[in-house]
């Protein structure tokens, strides 16, 4: 058994983290010592798994569903395909953002403002923001 400070020292979360976790049912606690809430050992796996998932970009909603009511993972290969060709996608937008803010570096334009490279990535941010600013309207929120 863990009390809550030793499985915040061993999984870096803090105790306030892992009570939310708690409370919105990803992990449970068995028991108190005192006024520490007691965790099995097993809670570690979870807890790995909830921390992998926030790292690919999975909501908790989404782990919430990964994990199950029962504790055992049900990992839907569909869903994690489509994870990870959106970390794919991502992984291409920010090479080409990464690649476009070394060119201005280098660019031999007076101004950067006059660099037509320089103009199509601020082109491609600006409409890239309208996008995000369009879908996170539309979607509900689960954190």
């Amino acid at each position: 058994m863990l009390d809550i400070s030793e499985l915040s020292r061993l999984s870096g979360f803090s105790a306030s983290k892992l009570r939310y976790y708690e409370d919105v049912g990803l992990i449970r606690s068995v028991g108190r010592r005192g006024l520490k809430r007691l965790y099995e050992n097993e809670v570690k796996a979870r807890i790995s798994l909830i921390a992998l998932a926030r790292t690919a970009g999975f909501s908790l909603l989404e782990i919430k569903e990964m994990i199950g009511t029962d504790g055992t993972p049900n990992l839907e290969r569909n869903v994690l395909v489509a994870k990870a060709d959106a970390l794919d996608a991502t992984i291409k937008e920010l090479t080409s953002l990464r690649d476009g803010l070394r060119h201005i570096v280098k660019c031999t334009a007076e101004n950067h403002m006059d660099c037509p490279r320089f103009q199509r990535i601020m082109r491609v941010a600006l409409t890239k923001k309208k996008t995000a600013a369009k879908g996170h309207r539309n979607r509900p929120s689960n954190d």
